[in-house]
């Protein structure tokens, strides 16, 4: 049976040309792509209550965290920086249950971009609510470069999961103004840019979590890197069904 892959949906927070209704839920159709491609199922999952997030648990096999908008400084007790971006707290109160509800459960997690940091944020971790807040942030994390394209080069720690999948100096691209500042209990940092930014994490005693910084799903289709991160989360899922 092919995994089920939980999505937790983004939100269009104005009205679109296609429906004339605010606050609208809808999945990338790339994250779709790559997990279908890959042998998987997704599902996707609109934000309800917090206090419901856990009773999605058993329609997915493994939980993908998306991009989007920035997570809310307050569930890291930070007041807003001026240069936070726009936050959508609905989301964020429903995805940091559903992360703590998923991790106790064994889930396997894939996190992605601002998936890296709300699952970093749910573990107890903080971020940089702005990279203008980290004195050794140097590159441009967020490339003017088409997104499908690589801009810069990250560095894979030995005796990983991450370093089993891809290169030791991985090619990336990048589009965050975000990062990880104080680690999460539980996770290890596994990949850096060459500025020091944390680029990937992992579960410090399983393969249970993976998170990276970059956009594999952008670039899936004519990256073998990228592919192979999406075919171990598959795998990984499917680890659990048996």
């Amino acid at each position: 049976m092919k995994p089920r892959i939980a999505l937790p949906a983004d939100t269009f927070t104005e009205a679109t040309n296609i429906i004339n209704e605010r606050n609208a839920a809808f999945a990338p159709d790339p994250a779709i792509q790559a997990v279908t491609k890959s042998g998987g199922i997704p599902v996707i999952l609109p934000s309800i209550k917090a206090a419901d997030a856990s009773a999605y648990l058993d329609l997915f096999d493994g939980l993908l965290l998306l991009g989007g908008f920035d997570v809310d400084p307050t569930f890291y007790n930070e007041e807003p920086h001026y240069d936070l971006g726009t936050t959508f707290r609905k989301r964020d109160l429903f995805e940091i249950a559903l992360i703590k509800a998923a991790v106790e459960a064994g889930k396997p997690v894939f996190g992605i971009c601002r998936g890296l940091q709300v699952l970093n944020v749910a573990l107890g971790g903080t971020l940089y609510q702005d990279l203008s807040e980290n004195p050794q942030a140097k590159l441009k994390h967020s490339q003017l470069a088409p997104g499908n394209l690589p801009s810069h080069h990250i560095n894979v720690k030995n005796d990983t999961l991450l370093h089993s999948l891809i290169q030791e100096r991985s090619y990336v691209n990048s589009r965050h103004h975000q990062a990880i500042h104080h680690l999460a209990p539980g996770l290890h940092v596994v990949a850096q840019a060459d500025d020091g930014v944390i680029e990937a994490v992992e579960s410090k005693d399983s393969n249970q979590i993976l998170g990276v910084q970059w956009h594999p799903e952008n670039m899936f289709k004519h990256n073998e890197e990228s592919q192979v991160l999406f075919a171990d989360f598959i795998e990984r899922s499917i680890a659990v069904q048996k």
